[in-house]
């Protein structure tokens, strides 16, 4: 293994890998009711009065259906390799069902070829988050057609962009859809039914499964076919054994339940055992798992911060820490007997603590779960409350000093044989933050919400830098 980088030691990464910023469809395009698209399930949670601050929405957004040129140009002047980006499925195809809206489609072909152009890679996400309000009202993702569906819309955006997009996401961070939608209802639709939310988990990875197969129809066969999970890296509070059972209760309900069947073909039989007072898993049909468990091009993986659990004192009211808003419900099904605690150090404006060990332990994992699978890590970032100063510019050392931290453990994973190809920052810009709706800065760049003007923050300058030449530049801000 190769000596510890330090200050005197420049962090180089491999030549090939790919640079790049991720953002999604309702966080940033607007344009809402423009060209036949109609309203995604976020659009419907955010205009419910109380289920986002300040009654926040993405009508408008960052506007970047309209800027969207400015926006690719602003990547290239930063650096930027690689983009990741989701479709709105409502803005293609809305009703959920049926022939696409070519108008939608339009738009991310113009998006496509404007990123090409600049020489940025395209990265799509086909699903993140915003499912056609027409499939919830028939039920969403507890409902399995809502998986065939998604398929079909899978096949209509492979056969629109297939020939130049080489990279695609079936779904982003399944776990969100399912239990912060359904379970502790903090994400649209807003439902708190935990049984529905096992159910939508399942019919994710189905749609995943069946997805992936429509696209691979659909496109050449050069093309790489992924999925993002948001694994959680669980730690118990201590060695006793009932944290220990507490840690596999929430390994298994945030991590096995969607890489069991995706990479292995099963879900993990103690998920059926922790969960088998809500459901019977009836829902699971023969021929489901060999659906889900395509062969993967690539995997990816979102990382925030490490979760920290216990088994529950049943004299006390078990702490809620697990950083998922502020809800009565739980979005951790049949988890009554776990606690979930804040971990020590520093903290970003979410309140999640700064651990790059974790992306580096996940990283790891995931090396061991698909040895062999390509790795990208598809989110990572922070927010914090970024201002101009009083010359316009912006300065977030604090957001310098977190990728610093994060791409060095992406660096010391690949230094133990981790096969990670690509980093996307998240976010390219400050957006719409779901429930938190303007409140919270993830961007790399700064989006005045008075004027929509874009500033690249410090943060985005020396992240440029490090695309530009692979090495990580100092922390001292640029």
């Amino acid at each position: 293994m190769p000596e510890p980088a330090t200050p005197a030691t420049p962090v180089t990464f491999p030549p090939a890998f790919l640079w790049g910023a991720a953002t999604s469809a309702y966080q940033i395009e607007g344009a809402a009711r423009e060209d036949g698209r109609t309203p995604s399930i976020w659009d419907t949670f955010s205009h419910t009065p109380g289920k986002t601050a300040g009654g926040e929405h993405g009508d408008i957004a960052v506007d970047h259906y309209h800027r969207y040129r400015d926006d690719v140009a602003m990547m290239a002047d930063i650096g930027l390799n690689a983009y990741r980006f989701s479709i709105s499925w409502s803005r293609v195809q809305p009703t959920g069902r049926g022939p696409a809206v070519q108008r939608g489609l339009d738009f991310y072909r113009k998006l496509v070829d404007e990123l090409l152009s600049k020489g940025i890679k395209p990265a799509v996400t086909l699903y993140h988050w915003d499912l056609p309000q027409e499939l919830e009202d028939a039920g969403g993702w507890p409902e399995r057609d809502t998986a065939y569906r998604f398929a079909e819309y899978a096949q209509i955006v492979g056969e629109a962009l297939g020939d130049r997009v080489e990279q695609w996401i079936t779904l982003n961070e399944p776990w969100c859809s399912a239990f912060l939608g359904y379970a502790s209802g903090v994400h649209a639709p807003g439902r708190t039914d935990p049984a529905a939310s096992l159910k939508a988990a399942h019919h994710l990875n189905l749609a995943h499964g069946l997805g992936a197969s429509a696209l691979r129809a659909a496109m050449p066969a050069r093309n790489s076919v992924a999925v993002s999970l948001n694994s959680s890296v669980v730690r118990p509070l201590s060695q006793d054994p009932a944290d220990l059972a507490a840690v596999r209760k929430i390994d298994d309900l945030a991590n096995g339940i969607f890489h069991g069947p995706i990479l292995h073909g099963a879900y993990p039989e103690s998920l059926f055992a922790a969960t088998e007072l809500l459901t019977d898993w009836s829902y699971v049909q023969d021929g489901d798992l060999a659906l889900i468990n395509q062969p993967l091009d690539a995997l990816g993986l979102n990382y925030y911060t490490p979760t920290l659990v216990s088994a529950a004192d049943p004299e006390a009211a078990a702490p809620r820490a697990d950083g998922h808003g502020s809800s009565d419900h739980s979005p951790w099904p049949a988890a009554d007997d776990v606690a979930f605690h804040q971990t020590p150090g520093e903290r970003t404006e979410m309140g999640w603590t700064i651990d790059p060990t974790g992306l580096h332990d996940l990283i790891m994992r995931y090396s061991r779960e698909a040895p062999g699978l390509p790795l990208y890590v598809t989110e990572n970032g922070a927010a914090y409350d970024d201002k101009p100063d009083p010359d316009g510019r912006v300065h977030d050392p604090e957001r310098i000093a977190y990728l610093h931290g994060h791409l060095r453990a992406v660096r010391r994973a690949i230094a133990e044989g981790a096969d990670v190809r690509g980093y996307f920052l998240w976010s390219l810009m400050d957006n719409f933050e779901w429930a938190y709706g303007y409140e919270k800065r993830f961007g790399a760049v700064y989006v005045d919400y008075t004027t929509l003007a874009r500033t690249p923050k410090s943060s985005a300058l020396w992240y440029g830098q490090a695309a530009r030449t692979g090495t990580l530049p100092p922390v001292a801000e640029i």
